[in-house]
């Protein structure tokens, strides 16, 4: 079995054995051009590198929001007023960094790798290069107007607030690049299908291009709404802009985008964890449908988020509510299958009775408490999903705290504290650097935890209340905020975002020490792709598999079913509000 960073498995212990395991951990197809493999390496630490970057400034946005719904308002501070002209600017800041520019470099450059080597394939590597060049140049031409307070449009950018045609090329550009990685990863695994007649893909890769298929469907929204609408009306070629329509469009891809940050993080909780944990995968099949399902279902369900906006049938909005409700299937079968290989792990360590055997987990290293807390985060997440998507319970909810709190624990958690605990192996395995200190990554980690639980408690109970999200509360002139009983919500969020900000501190020190440490290792030997065992199999020959397999592993098919689903779902409604356009001008609000 592979091993990570600070971690020895542990023996299986003969007293106590575990049920057979015939199915060892699977191995990269040994790549013997050491330059291809250098190169590589080199582009996925570029994409990851960048991501993090990306990470850290809107990282250090955060703490003041946190204080801002702590009832304390900073952004009045003179030194602040001169880096950051208002909140809405800074939460522009959090949220675009955060959750558009963060999630799709790190994921870009994490599921460029995994499937080549997976598959032992070659890409064209002067390709990837140039996505990664015209990803960066993307980001890099929307940043300036919103450094500059010309695009202060937070992470939804909803019209008909108007910011600087630059910032809308600059997105597309960004964000269309990402279907370049989508293209070069389905082309290696269509390559690979040929070359390989009657294989059943290895599971890693499998993941991971169902996971850029579903991404292909669900980024066509967004794409259609910045170029046929947003820049056509932000350089005055247009003479306004329906915002129903291009909220609409937005949310085809605004929740189905949850996901694309999540299954990466499910890919390493099936694929990795195991092996972090000394445990095995339960069930590949399982796996492949959890994500054919993704695929499928993740895209279809965005107008749980319009249920107050006029002009959208009630019958189709009953529809992706019941869409949406689906989606806790495949996350479902997750919880049970990756505390199941969590389990096999723990009671090989000796771990005895019907929850005494959690506390033989490694609870201390860093690769393994970072997803597993991940996980436990995402759970809550999921249960408050629930919420947010039933036309009963989401007018209480909708637009009010409850919303953020909501987001800190499933992207800000889940996805974050996940490719958090991907890094302490990956940039080693990349690099042949070492992991400077498991106690102060594992401090991280924990911390990182415990901040955003604390965030989460307090804004989801001010939320309850009904104090507004995207708002500058703190500065509030209104009665109404301090005469609710909400205190001791405002102080745990004010405290969280201190708790973060140490955290954030710790986890940068530790990244940033170990980026540019000397190289001490040979990361293929000392650092190798932490593949767990598999207790049941998919098998490698198409004949003689499951029906399962068979039937989740012509992707190209199901991806035309998906693609089919969403214009079922989406061109009914997209048709009438186009039928009934009213085209606004653009607002300047900041």
């Amino acid at each position: 079995m592979t091993t990570s960073p600070g971690f020895s498995p542990p023996s299986r212990s003969p007293q106590t054995p575990p049920a057979p395991s015939f199915h060892p951990p699977h191995q990269a197809p040994v790549i013997a051009d050491a330059a291809y493999l250098a190169g590589l390496k080199k582009v996925t630490q570029y994409y990851v590198v960048t991501a993090f970057l990306a990470l850290l400034i809107g990282t250090l946005m955060g703490p003041l929001q946190a204080l801002n719904y702590g009832g304390i308002n900073v952004y009045d501070n003179p030194i602040l007023k001169a880096l950051i002209k208002s909140y809405y600017q800074g939460l522009s800041l959090h949220g675009v960094l955060n959750a558009l520019v963060f999630t799709q470099f790190f994921i870009s450059g994490f599921l460029l790798y995994l499937p080549a080597r997976d598959l032992g394939m070659k890409i064209n590597m002067k390709f990837a290069w140039f996505t990664y060049f015209l990803m960066t140049a993307g980001l890099l031409t929307a940043a300036v107007p919103l450094l500059m307070n010309d695009a202060t449009l937070l992470y939804t950018f909803y019209p008909p607030m108007e910011g600087s045609p630059v910032f809308y090329i600059g997105a597309a550009v960004m964000v269309g690049s990402s279907l370049l990685v989508v293209g070069q990863v389905v082309g290696m695994w269509l390559r690979w299908k040929r070359a390989n007649p009657g294989r059943v893909t290895p599971l890693v890769a499998f993941m991971s291009v169902a996971t850029w298929m579903m991404w292909a469907v669900a980024s066509l929204g967004l794409v259609i709404e910045v170029v046929f609408l947003l820049i056509p009306w932000s350089l005055g070629w247009v003479a306004g802009v329906d915002p129903l329509i291009s909220k609409t469009l937005f949310w085809w891809t605004g929740h189905a985008i949850v996901y694309f940050w999540v299954l990466p993080a499910y890919i390493a909780w099936y694929a990795f964890l195991p092996n972090h944990a000394g445990g095995r995968i339960v069930s590949e099949p399982l796996v492949r449908l959890t994500f054919v399902m993704f695929l499928l279902n993740s895209t279809p369900v965005g107008l749980h988020h319009q249920y107050a906006d006029p002009n959208i049938s009630a019958t189709w909005k009953t529809m992706h509510m019941f869409l949406t409700f689906l989606i806790a299937i495949p996350s479902l079968l997750t919880a049970f299958s990756v505390a199941a290989s969590l389990e096999d792990a723990a009671r090989a360590r000796g771990g005895k009775g019907l929850f005494g055997w959690m506390t033989k987990l490694p609870w201390n290293k860093p690769t393994f408490s970072a997803p597993v807390l991940a996980m436990i985060s995402f759970i809550l997440g999921g249960a408050g999903g629930v919420v947010n998507a039933s036309s009963a319970f989401a007018p209480v909810i909708h637009n009010t705290a409850w919303i953020p709190g909501h987001f800190h624990i499933t992207v800000g958690t889940a996805t974050t504290l996940t490719f958090m605990g991907l890094s302490f192996w990956l940039i080693p395995h990349l690099t042949g650097k070492r992991l400077p200190s498991v106690k102060l990554a594992s401090a991280a980690v924990w911390t990182w935890f415990v901040g955003m639980m604390v965030f989460a408690l307090g804004m989801h109970w001010q939320g309850l209340y009904g104090v507004p999200r995207r708002a500058l509360v703190s500065a509030t002139a209104q009665n109404v905020y301090r005469d609710m009983p909400i205190e001791i919500p405002r102080m745990l969020t004010a405290i969280s975002g201190m708790i973060l900000l140490v955290s954030a501190v710790m986890y940068f020190y530790v990244l940033f020490r170990m980026l540019l440490s000397r190289r001490v290792d040979d990361g293929e030997v000392a650092t190798p792709i932490p593949y767990s065992e598999v207790i049941s199999s998919a098998g490698q020959k198409m004949a003689g598999a499951s029906a399962l397999v068979r039937f989740t592993e012509p992707l190209l098919a199901l991806w035309g079913v998906a693609l089919l689903l969403v214009l079922l779902m989406y061109g009914p409604v997209l048709a009438r509000l186009f039928a009934n356009a009213e085209l606004v001008p653009g607002w300047r609000l900041y």
